[in-house]
């Protein structure tokens, strides 16, 4: 049994750092220590833990089942103490700092939701960067957990309890087709699919670890495929139809350039159809078939809930959110 008043907390931090940077090299040099210091320090820890915690390997310091078991607990406690000690000595002012802000978020979002934001950021907030990382990448739940995410944006499925989750939006989907696509102005009908070739967005392709159109990664189950396939297929199956041919994306950047001059039919989330009908002069087709509406949610890291800055930054995320809600009413 450890006895934690007895453990010196700096070996947290260089715990954290080695875990962090897989080296004792590089934790020694963000620490400001010798490698022997950080060397020592880790054998301090085993020993207090009676665990092992690392083990040399040619890529470095690979750390143990039970070190990433006990990381993710632990860097969220250095983060809080960090958090409370700043915020009791500087409080937050949004019109004089100067900060980034890291947010997740895939093509749609950052097309739709960052101009709103970043205009509204730039009014309250021009010292303040957003850096924009995929929401796509495999290591989105292990890069909250590191604190290297501020904010992700996305439908998830399920959320670990060390995630916080808020509602941003809801969003329904559409067809989108060209201004001068043949079927004009008249209504999307079920066999128009089985006419006219069809192009999806599956931000994890149709496989790679994709179940029922999510991926589930340390807890959390994050959205691939970015539209109803199973009413899709249901609608179209019920109907004894098939679709002609799809073509399948890991992004929207492509669709704009697919679909002019061109007899595709594009699924996409309203707000996407809406910029892109605005922009560009394509058509939006209400669906033929029923599909519910999809919840647009932000989660953080529970580390971040008293974090007065953090706190703000969901504020004006709502505020931009709510702004492409009303356009679409």
């Amino acid at each position: 049994m450890i006895a934690f008043d007895k453990l010196d907390l700096n070996l947290i931090r260089v715990f954290d750092a080695v875990m962090e940077e897989r080296s004792v090299l590089r934790a020694s040099q963000r620490l400001h220590l010798s490698q022997s210091a950080v060397s020592h320090a880790l054998s301090r820890l085993r020993e207090a833990l009676d665990q092992e915690i690392f083990v040399r390997t040619g890529k470095g310091m690979t750390p143990t089942s039970y070190a990433i078991e006990i990381s993710g607990p632990l860097r969220a406690a250095l983060h809080s103490m960090s958090k409370t000690l700043t915020q009791a000595v500087a409080p937050f002012n949004p019109e004089g700092v100067n900060r980034s802000f890291v947010i997740a978020a895939n093509d749609y979002i950052s097309a739709t939701l960052l101009p709103q934001l970043n205009q509204q950021l730039s009014i309250a907030a021009p010292g303040i960067d957003l850096l924009i990382t995929p929401s796509t990448r495999l290591d989105l739940a292990e890069q909250i957990d590191l604190g290297r995410i501020d904010v992700a944006i996305g439908t998830f499925r399920s959320v670990p309890e060390r995630f916080r989750t808020k509602p941003v939006l809801f969003q329904d989907e559409v067809f989108v087709c060209s201004g001068g696509h043949p079927i004009g102005a008249k209504a999307l009908q079920l066999e128009d699919l089985a006419t006219y070739p069809l192009a999806v967005v599956s931000l994890g392709g149709e496989g790679e670890g994709v179940l029922s159109g999510y991926i589930l990664e340390r807890g959390l189950a994050r959205q691939a495929q970015m539209y109803d396939r199973n009413a899709l297929e249901h609608a179209l199956n019920e109907a004894g139809l098939s679709a002609r041919r799809q073509i399948v994306l890991p992004h929207f950047l492509a669709l704009p350039m697919l679909l002019e001059g061109s007899e595709l039919l594009a699924i996409m989330p309203r707000p996407l159809a809406r910029t892109f009908a605005r922009t560009l002069g394509f058509m939006i087709k209400p669906l033929p078939y029923p599909v519910a509406r999809q919840q647009l949610d932000m989660i953080w890291h529970t580390s971040n809930d008293n974090d007065p800055a953090q706190l703000w930054l969901h504020g004006q995320i709502s505020a931009a959110a709510d702004k492409i809600s009303r356009l679409q009413d």
